[in-house]
Parts: structure tokens; C-alpha cells; sequence
């Protein structure tokens, strides 16, 4: 089965299984339904054993399954009248991060994100979703246009990383995301960001330096990917589970540790198993992040911001804080 994950082989077999119950009660005409109706408790018990403990290495797997919502399908259900605008008026358009402005509840609203593909083609066209340097800087052309028009900000981070190949680098990769860093510290605009996929390192802060960081149930969000750290530790690739286990990159980590602000729910066995739910479960989260920073004067915003990241890597002890000052 296309995007199958190991982890979920007993679901799946089970589902196999009342599945051709089914078809076999239709074709030979047999009430089976006793039978399947027992498949079908087991089901909802087997899910909530599998769906209810999942590991950090299962989350990473649903974080990059296939046909996981992309930015553009959290758009299409979650905002109206909404135009791209393409180009960061220095070199070009780079379709692995999209934006432009919409309307939220009738707000308007300035929208980007990550955009990789849903096929191999779609994949090769958008870089499979990891930007080049003209991708952040077209970023920071709409944000800085909507601090000029006083539109809120809000942004999907959905990469394995920028880019890092030879022309990239040429073009000044990490100047751009450092210049995004820093101009989007001292935006005016309310800014909420929401991991939907993985968030991985530069290529994720590029665009996520926020009021408010929202993290869907299983997505991941890290400076590397467990394989790129197994390969540092251990300098072995196939060690990427146990990099997993130890780094925290997962969504309930990463609230214990200060550095997001909400859990978003995920549909039972992940996002996507129900885009249209799961875009339900974003937007009462973006709502009520919009509704409280709205209420905020712009150097509040600013302020907050700022003592949002300053306060990231504290660590409590006998009540004091040791960290930045």
C-alpha cells in the first residue's frame, strides 16, 4: 500500500481483513456481520494502541508521509480570495515556498509556506520543498508588504531544510536566511507560524521567527534530521530511529521545552487521513492566536517576540534561571 508505515501493519491488516469480510458477505451473500462487527471492536483498540504510543521515530514517518497536507492544501480550507504573487525582484521565483495575501474570517492576511510536491514531477518543479536563497527573500518581500499595509502574517513551515546545493550557496543562501532572521525579529505585524510537516533547521527558522510557534501532533521541528545527526554520532545513516529518540524534535518535546506554544491535534493516524478536519483543528488554533495579538500594540508585539526567543534554552534550577540574560 502506497505511504504504508511499519509501524502501522497491525491496523492495517486488520482493516485488510474487514475489508474482505465485506466483500466476501456481498459476493456470496452470507451474513457476516457479527464477525465483522468483532474486526471492527478490535480495530478501535488496536488503533488506540498504535495511534496512542506512537515513538519519535513513527511521528517522523507520518511527518513525511506522501500525501501529508502541503501549505497549499491548509490554504485552500482555511482562507478565501487568495492571490500568489511570485518573485523576490533580485533573481527569481522559487516554488518550493509560496505566499501571498487572502483573507481569514474576513481579516486580510498575508500567507507562505513551504511547498513541496505530491509527485515526482510536482517534487522536481518545487525542489521538494527546500528553497533557495530568491525563495526567503520573495518571503521577505510580502512580509515587509504587510507591515506596510498592517496585514497579520501567518506562516506554514513544511521543509526538510534550505537548500544546499553549489548555486544556492552562490546566490547567498545563508545571508538570506539570516536577513530573514533578522527582519522578521522587528516586524509590527502579528506573526504565527505552524509546523505541518517537518520543520528542519535554517530552512524552517527562514520563515518562522514568530509570535506565536504552533506545531501539528506529528510533525518534527530540529536543527538536523536524525539521519543527518546518526551520521555526526555514530557516522551511521541507518542509526536515524535511535537519532530520533534522543534529539526531542517532536511536537510534545518541543512544548516541555518552551520553544512551541501549542500541540495542534492530528486525525488519528495523522493529517493526512482528513485534510478537511485537520484544517478544522488549524483554524481554532489560528484564531485564537490572531484574536489575542490583534489586541496588541505593534512595539508589544515586537517586545514579546523578542522575549519569546530570549527566554528559549533557560533551565530552571533551585528556582533560579541559568541562561541569556
Amino acid at each position: 500500500m502506497a505511504g504504508e508505515m511499519e509501524f502501522e501493519r497491525p491496523v492495517i491488516e486488520l482493516r485488510k481483513k474487514i475489508t474482505e469480510l465485506k466483500k466476501f458477505m456481498e459476493d456470496k451473500d452470507i451474513d457476516l456481520s457479527d464477525e465483522i462487527a468483532k474486526l471492527e471492536k478490535r480495530l478501535e483498540v488496536v488503533e488506540q494502541e498504535v495511534y496512542g504510543n506512537l515513538k519519535p521515530w513513527d511521528r517522523v514517518q507520518i511527518a513525511r508521509h506522501p500525501n501529508r497536507p502541503t501549505t497549499l492544501d491548509y490554504i485552500e480550507h482555511l482562507f478565501t480570495d487568495f492571490i500568489e504573487l511570485h518573485g523576490d525582484r533580485c533573481y527569481g521565483d522559487d516554488e518550493a515556498i509560496v505566499g501571498g495575501i487572502a483573507k481569514y474570517r474576513g481579516i486580510p492576511v498575508t500567507v507562505i509556506g513551504h511547498q513541496r510536491g505530491k509527485d515526482t514531477k510536482e517534487n522536481i518543479r518545487r525542489n521538494f520543498g527546500m528553497p533557495h536563497p530568491e525563495g526567503y527573500r520573495k518571503a521577505l518581500r510580502l512580509m515587509k508588504q504587510a507591515e506596510k499595509f498592517n496585514r497579520p502574517i501567518i506562516t506554514f513551515i513544511d521543509t526538510k531544510g534550505a537548500y544546499p546545493g553549489k548555486a544556492a550557496e552562490e546566490r547567498g543562501q545563508s545571508e538570506a536566511i539570516a536577513r530573514n532572521l533578522f527582519e522578521m525579529a522587528g516586524l509590527t505585524v502579528p506573526i504565527i507560524s505552524i509546523v505541518i510537516g517537518e520543520g528542519g533547521s535554517g530552512g524552517a527558522l527562514g520563515i518562522g521567527v514568530g509570535n506565536h510557534i504552533h506545531m501539528l501532533e506529528n510533525s518534527t521541528y530540529s536543527v538536523i534530521s536524525p539521519e543527518g545527526a546518526a551520521s555526526i554520532l555514530w557516522r551511521d545513516a541507518t542509526q536515524a530511529k535511535r537519532a530520533a529518540e534522543s534529539m526531542r524534535i517532536t511536537a510534545p518535546d518541543l512544548k516541555e521545552l518552551g520553544i512551541i506554544d501549542t500541540i495542534i491535534p492530528e486525525i488519528r493516524g495523522g493529517a493526512h487521513r482528513d485534510v478537511v478536519k485537520q484544517a478544522e483543528e488549524i483554524d481554532k488554533v489560528i484564531n485564537e492566536s490572531l484574536q489575542n495579538l490583534m489586541k496588541l500594540d505593534k512595539n508589544t508585539l515586537v517586545e514579546t517576540r523578542y522575549e519569546k526567543y530570549k527566554n528559549i534554552g533557560r533551565i530552571s534550577f533551585n528556582d533560579q534561571f541559568i541562561g541569556a540574560k
